[in-house]
């Protein structure tokens, strides 16, 4: 596993699968758009263009 993965492990105590599943459903929380919009919308639109380039 590279270095990202690794720190979530260690960090969060979650598998990297694990962590992509909940910060995708956050960034689909209306709640997460309101306390920051700025961040979600940036990782909205970086979401994005990884769908869009399967």
């Amino acid at each position: 596993p590279g270095a990202k993965e690794r720190a979530v492990r260690e960090t969060l105590g979650l598998s990297p699968t694990r962590y992509y599943q909940l910060l995708n459903a956050l960034l689909d929380d209306p709640r997460a758009l309101a306390h920051d919009p700025v961040t979600v919308n940036r990782l909205r639109r970086v979401r994005e263009e990884k769908r869009r380039r399967r």
